[in-house]
């Protein structure tokens, strides 16, 4: 069954990415959790996250508009800097377990 959706192509693609990049920013403890407004990292689901755009823009790379190709490429690096700051970070060494912060925001 097709959901009929009215959204372009294109607004579901940003839909898609947006979201992606949202996780991970979440899971790197850079941004509240929308759910619980609170700051917590989980380093393994933000690599996760991080890989699933690699692989997508990887794979749709000749698909891509130069300025949809230019925005993965920086986010991309934005986030594997900001991960491994994260990941290095010796006051929150807990890779695979939740971190909880104070928020900042």
């Amino acid at each position: 069954m097709t959901l009929e959706s009215k959204l372009t192509e294109q607004q579901l693609f940003d839909q898609l990415i947006s979201s992606l990049v949202h996780s991970a920013w979440v899971y790197l403890g850079k941004v509240k959790n929308p759910m619980n407004e609170k700051l917590k990292k989980n380093i393994d689901q933000a690599s996760i996250q991080i890989d699933i755009l690699d692989m997508l823009f990887k794979r749709m790379t000749s698909n891509l508009s130069e300025d949809e190709e230019q925005y993965l490429s920086h986010i991309i690096r934005e986030l594997k800097m900001n991960f491994v700051e994260e990941k290095n970070n010796p006051e929150e060494s807990n890779d695979s377990q939740f971190v909880e912060k104070e928020s900042k925001v």
